[in-house]
């Protein structure tokens, strides 16, 4: 019998699509919670959105949807309302991703109908801008909302045009932040024994990771501009060419750009006036760049990453995503995982007892309609293979 997962005997009932809401969601599934995913007639719309796609069913949806199961209702019907209706019976948290006033639209809002029916029930909304203020109720996608809450203006070198991070980092950040709101929900019924609703939007997500460009324009006034792969704090933090792939330099203190310095032979480096302090770095830091790219001009950059990172120097090779996932880090973290003929990513989370149990892939379209809850047995994890 494998260990309980921290979340086991607690049921998710999930309305979400595309990103942010089904990440979300399998994080809890991860972690023990019994997922039931409710689709569309037409399916999540991430199951068409490939190349590449196995079994017909694109990656992009097999990368957040294992430890769920799926049916299908129609909530534009009355009968599709009545079924969420009565799965809600025993439901501990509903995690939905409608646009703003759907679900109220539908006579099954939070405020007027569910928190009185299900009083332990936590909902979670997750949307764009939210249901009020001058955007509330507005529609939001990961890319625009880059843009709008800026983003894309501090993102790209800085001879070039604003650029799109190469991630869905907002819709990402956003089912952290709604997976975190949920947990502290649980805890706080404990205590008060009611469920509540939680509102988490795309825009405020955005914004809350903007550090440290919103704390420096805070104090400083000047608006933040590109900077490339540069930080606009410190220095040298910035990818570094070598003689073969670049690296990137994280150096956070004078004590470890002494140790720079001296193991690429220049130790002199450390008292120059101009790079004595970090605030001497950040004025020059084109001149140490140059410095600083001429000594690692013959070296390996792969190799150079592990000697300087074992030399207490914090940096990292720019690897491609083949190399990382085939790294023998990224598979003794147990970062890629094997349901029989799916592969993912795991659970970033380590924990001693309690650990990330991969007990089902992500299913198929309906593949679990007339199942309702059926609890699983818990401790059990019936298909579970690290990746080798």
């Amino acid at each position: 019998m494998i260990a309980a997962g921290a979340l086991d005997g607690i049921r998710v009932l999930d309305l979400t699509r595309v990103l942010g809401g089904p990440y979300c969601t399998q994080m809890l599934g991860d972690h023990g919670a019994d997922v039931l995913k409710v689709e569309p007639p037409g399916g999540d719309e991430t199951r068409g959105w490939g190349p590449p796609f196995h079994d017909g069913v694109a990656s992009y949806y097999l990368g957040t949807n294992r430890n769920k199961r799926s049916i299908v209702v129609d909530l534009a019907a009355p009968e599709g309302r009545a079924d969420i209706m009565a799965l809600l019976e025993d439901a501990d948290v509903l995690v939905e991703n409608f646009k703003p006033g759907t679900l109220e639209k539908w006579g099954l809002g939070y405020a007027e109908v569910l928190s009185a029916k299900f009083p332990r029930l936590i909902h979670c909304c997750i949307s764009g801008f939210g249901a009020d203020g001058p955007m509330g109720g507005l529609p939001g996608y990961d890319a625009a909302v880059q843009a709008a809450a800026g983003l894309m203006s501090i993102n790209g070198d800085p001879s070039g045009p604003p650029t799109r991070i190469g991630v869905p980092i907002v819709d990402l950040v956003t089912g952290l932040n709604a997976m975190i709101g949920i947990l502290l929900a649980l805890h706080e019924r404990k205590v008060s024994g009611r469920g509540q609703s939680i509102d988490v939007s795309l825009y405020d997500c955005a914004v809350s990771v903007l550090h440290p460009y919103t704390a420096n324009y805070l104090y400083s006034g000047r608006v933040p501009r590109q900077t490339g792969n540069a930080h606009p704090n410190i220095s040298p933090y910035d990818s570094y060419a070598t003689g073969t792939s670049p690296v990137f330099l994280a150096v956070g203190n004078d004590g470890q750009f002494r140790k720079l310095v001296s193991f690429l032979g220049k130790p002199q480096l450390a008292d120059d006036p101009r790079f004595l302090s970090n605030s001497n770095r950040i004025a020059a830091r084109d001149a140490l760049k140059a410095e600083l790219e001429a000594l690692m001009a013959d070296k390996d950059g792969l190799n150079l990453a592990e000697n300087l990172l074992r030399a207490g120097v914090p940096c990292g090779p720019v690897r491609t995503i083949d190399q990382v996932l085939s790294h023998p880090h990224t598979k003794h973290r147990g970062m890629v995982v094997d349901i029989d003929d799916y592969r993912g990513v795991g659970s970033p989370l380590k924990f001693s007892r309690n650990k990330p149990r991969y007990r089902r892939k992500p299913p198929k379209l309906g593949q679990n309609n007339g199942e309702g809850w059926e609890r699983e047995e818990k401790g059990q994890s019936p298909v579970e293979r690290p990746s080798e």
